[in-house]
Protein backbone atom coordinates (compact mmCIF):
# COMPACT_ATOMS: atom_id res chain seq x y z
CA UNK A 1 0.00 0.00 0.00
CA UNK A 2 2.90 2.44 -1.07
CA UNK A 3 3.57 4.38 -4.33
CA UNK A 4 4.70 7.01 -6.10
CA UNK A 5 2.24 9.75 -5.39
CA UNK A 6 1.73 12.71 -7.15
CA UNK A 7 -0.23 14.84 -4.49
CA UNK A 8 2.74 17.19 -4.09
CA UNK A 9 2.31 18.40 -7.54
CA UNK A 10 -1.32 18.40 -7.70
CA UNK A 11 -1.07 20.85 -4.10
CA UNK A 12 1.27 22.98 -6.01
CA UNK A 13 -1.03 23.13 -9.43
CA UNK A 14 -3.93 23.95 -6.94
CA UNK A 15 -2.31 26.85 -5.54
CA UNK A 16 -1.51 28.38 -8.69
CA UNK A 17 -3.02 32.06 -9.86
CA UNK A 18 -6.02 32.74 -11.77
CA UNK A 19 -4.32 33.11 -14.90
CA UNK A 20 -3.00 29.81 -14.65
CA UNK A 21 -6.38 28.58 -13.63
CA UNK A 22 -7.67 29.92 -16.74
CA UNK A 23 -5.20 28.08 -18.59
CA UNK A 24 -6.39 24.82 -17.25
CA UNK A 25 -9.62 25.32 -17.94
CA UNK A 26 -9.09 26.29 -21.15
CA UNK A 27 -7.30 23.23 -22.20
CA UNK A 28 -10.54 21.77 -20.68
CA UNK A 29 -12.55 23.22 -22.68
CA UNK A 30 -10.80 21.58 -25.57
CA UNK A 31 -11.42 18.42 -24.52
CA UNK A 32 -15.12 18.94 -23.38
CA UNK A 33 -15.21 20.16 -27.21
CA UNK A 34 -13.86 16.79 -28.94
CA UNK A 35 -15.46 14.40 -26.62
CA UNK A 36 -19.03 16.57 -27.62
CA UNK A 37 -18.05 16.58 -31.24
CA UNK A 38 -17.09 12.62 -31.00
CA UNK A 39 -20.35 11.59 -28.97
CA UNK A 40 -22.65 13.87 -28.32
CA UNK A 41 -23.47 16.50 -25.54
CA UNK A 42 -24.78 14.08 -23.04
CA UNK A 43 -22.69 12.69 -20.62
CA UNK A 44 -25.03 10.09 -19.57
CA UNK A 45 -24.68 8.34 -23.43
CA UNK A 46 -20.85 9.78 -23.46
CA UNK A 47 -18.63 8.00 -20.84
CA UNK A 48 -15.94 10.10 -22.65
CA UNK A 49 -17.40 13.45 -21.60
CA UNK A 50 -18.57 12.47 -18.29
CA UNK A 51 -14.90 11.74 -17.62
CA UNK A 52 -13.87 14.97 -18.53
CA UNK A 53 -16.22 16.37 -16.55
CA UNK A 54 -15.06 14.39 -13.39
CA UNK A 55 -11.68 15.70 -14.56
CA UNK A 56 -13.16 19.43 -14.93
CA UNK A 57 -14.83 18.94 -11.33
CA UNK A 58 -11.45 17.80 -9.97
CA UNK A 59 -9.40 20.62 -11.38
CA UNK A 60 -12.35 23.22 -9.68
CA UNK A 61 -13.98 23.80 -12.62
CA UNK A 62 -17.03 25.22 -12.28
CA UNK A 63 -20.31 23.81 -12.91
CA UNK A 64 -21.32 26.87 -14.77
CA UNK A 65 -18.71 27.14 -17.16
CA UNK A 66 -18.38 23.18 -17.69
CA UNK A 67 -22.32 23.71 -18.94
CA UNK A 68 -21.10 26.21 -21.23
CA UNK A 69 -18.44 24.44 -22.75
CA UNK A 70 -20.86 21.62 -23.93
CA UNK A 71 -23.61 23.91 -25.01
CA UNK A 72 -20.74 25.89 -27.28
CA UNK A 73 -19.15 22.37 -28.21
CA UNK A 74 -22.63 21.43 -29.66
CA UNK A 75 -24.56 24.07 -30.85
CA UNK A 76 -21.09 25.69 -33.27
CA UNK A 77 -21.92 25.02 -36.61
CA UNK A 78 -18.57 25.87 -38.20
CA UNK A 79 -16.67 24.88 -34.71
CA UNK A 80 -12.59 24.79 -34.99
CA UNK A 81 -10.90 21.01 -35.60
CA UNK A 82 -9.10 20.02 -32.84
CA UNK A 83 -6.70 16.98 -33.44
CA UNK A 84 -4.65 14.92 -30.74
CA UNK A 85 -0.96 14.87 -31.37
CA UNK A 86 1.13 13.22 -29.00
CA UNK A 87 5.48 13.32 -29.01
CA UNK A 88 8.21 11.62 -27.63
CA UNK A 89 11.53 12.68 -26.43
CA UNK A 90 14.40 12.73 -23.72
CA UNK A 91 15.21 15.29 -21.30
CA UNK A 92 18.27 15.71 -19.67
CA UNK A 93 20.41 12.30 -18.67
CA UNK A 94 18.09 10.10 -20.24
CA UNK A 95 14.79 11.57 -18.95
CA UNK A 96 11.77 10.41 -20.62
CA UNK A 97 9.16 12.98 -21.84
CA UNK A 98 5.63 12.31 -23.54
CA UNK A 99 3.57 15.64 -24.55
CA UNK A 100 0.00 15.07 -25.40
CA UNK A 101 -1.67 17.87 -27.71
CA UNK A 102 -4.99 19.49 -28.88
CA UNK A 103 -4.56 21.27 -32.02
CA UNK A 104 -5.85 22.48 -34.92
CA UNK A 105 -2.17 23.69 -36.24
CA UNK A 106 -0.13 20.41 -36.31
CA UNK A 107 2.86 22.40 -37.74
CA UNK A 108 2.89 24.99 -35.38
CA UNK A 109 2.82 22.82 -32.36
CA UNK A 110 5.27 20.80 -33.31
CA UNK A 111 7.65 23.97 -33.96
CA UNK A 112 6.85 24.71 -30.44
CA UNK A 113 7.35 21.17 -29.00
CA UNK A 114 10.78 20.86 -30.60
CA UNK A 115 11.89 24.78 -29.14
CA UNK A 116 10.61 23.15 -25.83
CA UNK A 117 12.94 20.04 -25.69
CA UNK A 118 16.05 21.38 -27.18
CA UNK A 119 15.89 24.73 -25.01
CA UNK A 120 16.18 22.68 -22.01
CA UNK A 121 19.09 20.67 -24.03
CA UNK A 122 16.60 17.54 -24.91
CA UNK A 123 15.50 16.07 -27.86
CA UNK A 124 12.32 14.81 -29.84
CA UNK A 125 12.47 11.56 -30.44
CA UNK A 126 10.61 9.40 -32.68
CA UNK A 127 6.55 7.90 -31.95
CA UNK A 128 7.49 5.15 -29.68
CA UNK A 129 10.85 5.82 -27.86
CA UNK A 130 9.99 6.31 -24.30
CA UNK A 131 6.05 5.30 -24.18
CA UNK A 132 7.29 1.82 -23.40
CA UNK A 133 8.35 3.18 -20.17
CA UNK A 134 5.21 4.37 -18.74
CA UNK A 135 2.05 2.26 -18.13
CA UNK A 136 -1.35 4.12 -19.23
CA UNK A 137 -3.71 3.76 -16.04
CA UNK A 138 -6.70 5.67 -14.18
CA UNK A 139 -5.56 7.71 -12.04
CA UNK A 140 -7.76 9.19 -8.85
CA UNK A 141 -6.23 11.52 -6.18
CA UNK A 142 -7.85 11.61 -2.97
CA UNK A 143 -6.90 14.42 -0.04
CA UNK A 144 -6.88 12.75 3.39
CA UNK A 145 -7.83 15.54 4.99
CA UNK A 146 -11.33 15.93 2.88
CA UNK A 147 -11.78 12.10 3.21
CA UNK A 148 -13.81 11.16 5.79
CA UNK A 149 -13.94 6.92 5.33
CA UNK A 150 -11.72 5.01 7.15
CA UNK A 151 -8.72 3.68 4.84
CA UNK A 152 -9.57 0.14 4.58
CA UNK A 153 -13.52 0.82 3.54
CA UNK A 154 -12.07 3.50 1.44
CA UNK A 155 -9.76 0.50 -0.03
CA UNK A 156 -12.00 -2.05 -0.48
CA UNK A 157 -15.09 0.58 -2.67
CA UNK A 158 -12.14 0.89 -4.60
CA UNK A 159 -11.28 -2.66 -5.30
CA UNK A 160 -14.44 -4.09 -5.12
CA UNK A 161 -15.42 -1.28 -8.12
CA UNK A 162 -12.78 -2.89 -9.93
CA UNK A 163 -9.30 -1.11 -9.45
CA UNK A 164 -6.22 -2.55 -9.28
CA UNK A 165 -4.56 -1.28 -6.41
CA UNK A 166 -4.57 1.29 -4.11
CA UNK A 167 -1.79 3.67 -2.23
CA UNK A 168 -1.77 5.12 0.59
CA UNK A 169 0.76 8.31 1.02
CA UNK A 170 1.54 10.68 4.22
CA UNK A 171 -1.16 13.30 2.42
CA UNK A 172 -3.71 11.25 0.18
CA UNK A 173 -4.67 8.17 -1.17
CA UNK A 174 -3.94 6.96 -4.53
CA UNK A 175 -6.86 4.55 -6.42
CA UNK A 176 -5.13 2.85 -9.85
CA UNK A 177 -7.04 1.10 -12.36
CA UNK A 178 -6.92 -0.45 -15.77
CA UNK A 179 -8.04 2.12 -18.19
CA UNK A 180 -11.06 0.30 -19.48
CA UNK A 181 -12.10 0.50 -15.62
CA UNK A 182 -11.54 3.77 -14.70
CA UNK A 183 -14.89 5.18 -15.33
CA UNK A 184 -16.60 2.63 -13.11
CA UNK A 185 -14.54 3.01 -10.04
CA UNK A 186 -14.79 7.12 -11.04
CA UNK A 187 -18.17 6.46 -10.33
CA UNK A 188 -18.39 4.74 -7.38
CA UNK A 189 -16.08 6.67 -5.29
CA UNK A 190 -18.34 9.71 -6.50
CA UNK A 191 -21.70 8.09 -5.63
CA UNK A 192 -20.11 7.15 -1.81
CA UNK A 193 -19.46 11.13 -1.83
CA UNK A 194 -15.55 10.57 -2.35
CA UNK A 195 -13.61 13.69 -2.47
CA UNK A 196 -11.67 13.24 -5.83
CA UNK A 197 -8.59 15.88 -6.58
CA UNK A 198 -7.35 14.34 -9.69
CA UNK A 199 -9.79 11.68 -12.00
CA UNK A 200 -8.07 10.86 -15.20
CA UNK A 201 -6.51 8.44 -17.30
CA UNK A 202 -2.71 8.87 -17.33
CA UNK A 203 0.96 7.73 -17.93
CA UNK A 204 2.54 6.39 -14.92
CA UNK A 205 6.51 6.13 -15.18
CA UNK A 206 7.35 2.47 -14.48
CA UNK A 207 10.91 3.58 -13.02
CA UNK A 208 11.65 7.06 -12.25
CA UNK A 209 15.36 9.18 -12.45
CA UNK A 210 16.70 11.22 -10.17
CA UNK A 211 18.28 14.34 -11.36
CA UNK A 212 21.48 15.78 -9.04
CA UNK A 213 23.17 18.33 -11.52
CA UNK A 214 22.11 21.53 -10.71
CA UNK A 215 21.99 22.08 -14.71
CA UNK A 216 20.32 19.07 -15.87
CA UNK A 217 18.00 20.47 -12.84
CA UNK A 218 17.49 23.55 -14.39
CA UNK A 219 17.29 22.60 -18.08
CA UNK A 220 14.73 20.41 -17.49
CA UNK A 221 12.47 22.75 -15.73
CA UNK A 222 13.05 24.71 -18.49
CA UNK A 223 11.43 22.57 -20.75
CA UNK A 224 8.40 21.33 -18.73
CA UNK A 225 7.66 25.19 -18.00
CA UNK A 226 7.39 26.15 -22.11
CA UNK A 227 5.32 23.23 -22.56
CA UNK A 228 2.84 24.35 -20.12
CA UNK A 229 2.95 28.32 -21.48
CA UNK A 230 1.71 26.18 -24.99
CA UNK A 231 -1.90 26.65 -25.28
CA UNK A 232 -1.89 23.42 -27.58
CA UNK A 233 -0.39 21.08 -25.12
CA UNK A 234 -3.20 19.56 -22.98
CA UNK A 235 -0.92 16.92 -20.61
CA UNK A 236 3.27 16.39 -20.05
CA UNK A 237 4.04 13.39 -18.83
CA UNK A 238 7.81 12.69 -17.43
CA UNK A 239 9.51 10.08 -15.07
CA UNK A 240 11.46 12.77 -13.19
CA UNK A 241 11.45 12.27 -9.76
CA UNK A 242 10.67 15.64 -8.39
Amino acid sequence: MSGHSKFANIKHKKEKNDAAKGKIFTRLGREIAVAVKEGGPDPNNNNKLKDIIAKAKANNMPNDTIDRSIKKAAGEGNAVNYEFVTYEGYGPSGTAIIVEALTDNKNRTAANVRNAFTKGNGSVGTQGCVSYMFDQKGQIIIDKEECEMEPDDLMMLALDAGASDFNEEDDSYEVITDPDDFSVVREALENAKVPMIQAEVTMIPQTYVELSDETDIKNINRTLDLLDEDDDVQQVYHNWDE
